[in-house]
């Protein structure tokens, strides 16, 4: 997946905006005031940050090499993703998705529902 694509994989989600609060290229993805991920723009290869269940962070750093802990990040609850490498894209939708919930459901219930209505 591209920059782009990442980016347009993330706007897809409902009530999902772009925001820049650290600088003028790192983008931090939010739905409410919430941030659900973050894309490294330090250094090749593109890497995303991604909000996960501390379990499952531990299980899927066993298992796959481009996932580390999160970097600059609560390492308990967030990964660092490695876009371009082995992990297929579909697994790579899979933990943005997961995020996203993970976020949602972290929302006040009004926010909630009316991401539910969009």
């Amino acid at each position: 997946m591209t920059r782009q694509e990442v980016i347009k994989y993330f706007l897809s989600k409902p009530g999902a905006w772009e925001d820049y609060p650290f600088d003028d290229i790192t983008p931090v993805l939010k739905v409410g005031k919430k941030m659900f991920a973050l894309i490294r723009t330090e250094s090749p290869p593109l890497q995303i940050n991604l909000k996960c269940d501390p379990e499952l962070s531990r299980d899927l750093r066993e298992v796959y090499e481009d996932i580390t802990p999160g970097y600059h990040m609560n390492k308990k609850h967030w990964n660092t993703v490695n876009i371009q490498g082995s992990l297929p894209e579909e697994e790579i939708k899979k933990l943005i998705d997961l995020s996203y919930d993970l976020v949602v459901k972290s929302l006040p219930k009004r926010e909630r529902e009316a991401l539910q209505k969009k």
